[in-house]
């Protein structure tokens, strides 16, 4: 059974993007054999913070749709919809059938990438696109659109360097898996420019900041070998090149996007909402500013899971225009307390809580690898960033990556709390086996 889950695993991560049926399929078989078994056995794991937190959610969704059955009854769907936020919790079959094996995780990871690039590459006219793209026009690959097209690639720009040490380190492979490396990452980063997406653009900019101070303070303090030293250097020489090449590439396509609506947000900034259009960045603004009315009206337990939709439909000054294309808001740390009110986003904070310090943690005792570490960290603050602008989390793109993240982070999370039999949270009592 456990071969054939593991399989199931590789698959749902495999072909999700690829072949978007078959890999839902398997996310779903490999999430539910896990909950029965962990519920059935596992006695360690199912005290995790991680179900209280499944437990968590499931109330605050059902406490949303029982209260707002009494208030807009007429605005609520039949039943509470459980699975809108149970999907996120997904990574709990990643996670327990990875088993918190490195092989396993590699596996996936690598599975992950090469569905994505079968995905941008093996359909019919993705030549034409990707031609139009270098032409200068905005792409998106038949993946849903240009935005979720743009964030995969920078998720996997961000693994490629996270894992770059393990690429160049194998000895004689490395003269294979070098050059692909540096054709992979060349590859993403050439699809975050095609794709056309400022967010995303802004996101990998501050997260490749942070990550270079990080290195940098840890070399001052004399904690990275040279070996990490010059596999750093490397690194970044070879993405300065790329990015020196692509900029030149495609400095009419940037200058012309960045300063595509200055002045929207010149607008917004002194608060002129009427002279601000239902451009790009205009709808953003005018949606945010009708969520947080909504938001401010019950801001507890927020108006149900249709609560985003509500917002664009029943705002009386949003244009029909508006109300015809859009059915959320662009922002899911929005989206998610206008539906779930602050009782669902504290449980959603425990949770990222638990899983910092619990990374730190398995990390810090040799059981969570530096490159799982660093993705896990840099992937939070990059997917942080571009949630702010795009609903990812509400569509099955997003709900895909924050799963086979999660999964990898936590596998090893829990491997870490059944060797030393110790909880995340100090004030909690330790684990029994």
């Amino acid at each position: 059974m456990y071969v054939f889950c593991l399989g199931m695993t590789f698959i749902y991560a495999g072909l999700r993007i690829w072949l978007p049926d078959v890999g839902q399929k398997a996310g779903t078989v490999i999430a539910l054999l896990a909950l029965v078994l962990i519920l059935w056995k596992g006695n360690t794991i199912r005290t995790s913070m991680v179900f209280w937190c499944l437990l968590g959610v499931l109330i605050a969704q059902l406490l949303s749709w029982w209260a707002g059955y009494y208030h807009h009854p007429d605005w609520l769907p039949d039943n509470p919809e459980l699975d809108r936020l149970g999907k996120w919790f997904l990574f709990v079959g990643v996670a327990f059938w990875l088993g918190g094996k490195r092989k396993n995780v590699w596996a996936m990871l690598l599975l992950s990438l090469i569905g994505f690039m079968a995905t941008c590459f093996l359909f019919e006219g993705s030549i034409e696109q990707w031609l139009r793209g270098l032409q200068g026009q905005r792409i998106d690959l038949d993946i849903r659109n240009a935005q979720h097209t743009a964030m995969f690639f920078g998720v996997a720009a961000i693994g490629l360097l996270c894992f770059s040490r393990r690429c160049f380190s194998l000895g004689r492979l490395s003269a294979l898996t070098g050059p692909i490396w540096v054709v992979l990452f060349a590859v993403c980063l050439l699809g975050v420019f095609v794709t056309q997406t400022r967010a995303v653009w802004l996101s990998l900019t501050v997260t490749a900041f942070l990550a270079i101070l990080v290195l940098l303070i840890a070399i001052f303090k004399g904690r990275v070998s040279r070996s990490i030293k010059r596999q750093g250097i490397v690194a970044l020489v070879c993405i300065l090149a790329l990015l020196g090449t692509a900029g030149f590439v495609f400095k009419d396509t940037l200058e012309r996007r960045l300063a595509a609506e200055n002045s929207v947000m010149a607008n917004a900034w002194q608060g002129n909402w009427e002279e601000i259009p239902y451009s790009s960045i205009g709808n953003r603004l005018h949606t945010w500013r009708a969520g947080l009315e909504w938001f401010s009206e019950r801001p507890i337990i927020g108006w149900g899971g249709e609560g985003r939709g509500l917002v664009i439909d029943h705002t009386d000054w949003l244009p029909q225009s508006v109300k015809d294309e859009y059915g959320h808001l662009h922002n899911t740390l929005l989206d998610f307390v206008v539906s779930y009110g602050i009782l669902g986003l504290s449980v959603i904070l425990v949770l990222v809580i638990w899983t910092g310090m619990g990374s730190w943690k398995a990390w810090r005792a040799g059981v969570m690898p530096t490159e799982v570490f660093a993705f896990g960290w840099a992937f939070f603050v990059y997917y942080f960033i571009v949630s702010l602008f795009e609903s990812y989390s509400f569509f099955w793109t997003g709900s895909y990556i924050q799963n086979v993240v999660m999964g990898v982070v936590v596998t090893f999370i829990w491997r870490w709390q059944l060797e030393t039999g110790k909880s995340v949270f100090p004030s909690r009592k330790k684990l029994s086996s």
